[in-house]
């Protein structure tokens, strides 16, 4: 049960502590504390698990995919207990948006793939796994990460609608559109032969 009516103005202050908690930018934090240099000088100038991995961490990358996908469900799990159902889809919007478009970084911010998985496990974790395995598939048969997170995001809207999460399609359709969005280069580069492979360093 919500422990706080959702009120217009308690959306509000979800919507802006989640879009706190998605701005926070732990590959670049992380790159920082393990001496890798600036994210933002490095390969694509990301600052994502894919951008640290070209760094040669693995470590690094690994703990920046926990803990961008960990700020996405933290921001639903803690809305959907305090606020509820209504306040855990703006906050998982607002997380994804600050990932995105941080205001400490210039609005220049990752693209949101890792976070909006999380996102997806602590909206609906049946959806969310079989999107993380979406994502596996379609970066793992290409070895190219974007094509992942274009499956994942593709699969999304319709795996909701399917496992009985209607109530959520409406975020669902804008995260896909957001992560299709963040990734139009990467797109063109697909479609042009051009696009990176997973753990290929780019200088």
């Amino acid at each position: 049960m919500p422990i706080i009516d959702s009120t217009v103005a308690v959306l509000a202050l979800w919507a802006v502590l989640g879009y706190l908690i998605g701005s926070i930018a732990f590959g670049l934090v992380l790159a920082r504390l393990m001496n890798l240099g600036d994210l933002r000088a490095i390969g694509s100038g990301n600052i994502g698990a894919t951008n640290v991995l070209r760094t040669g961490n693995k470590k690094a990358a690994a703990l920046t995919l926990i803990f961008d996908g960990g700020k996405g469900a933290v921001a639903v799990l803690l809305a959907r207990y305090f606020a509820g159902e209504d306040a855990a889809q703006i906050a998982a919007l607002a997380a994804m948006l600050g990932h995105c478009y941080p205001v400490w970084l210039k609005f220049k911010g990752g693209k949101g793939v890792a976070t909006f998985l999380g996102i997806l496990l602590a909206l609906a974790w049946p959806v969310g796994l079989a999107c993380c395995a979406a994502w596996l598939i379609g970066a793992f048969t290409t070895k190219i990460s974007s094509m992942g997170a274009i499956v994942a995001a593709s699969a999304s809207t319709f795996l909701l609608v399917f496992m009985g999460h209607g109530s959520a399609l409406v975020l669902g359709i804008l995260l896909t559109l957001l992560i299709f969005w963040r990734h139009r280069e990467n797109i063109k580069r697909i479609k042009a032969g051009t696009e990176p492979k997973i753990g290929a360093k780019k200088t």
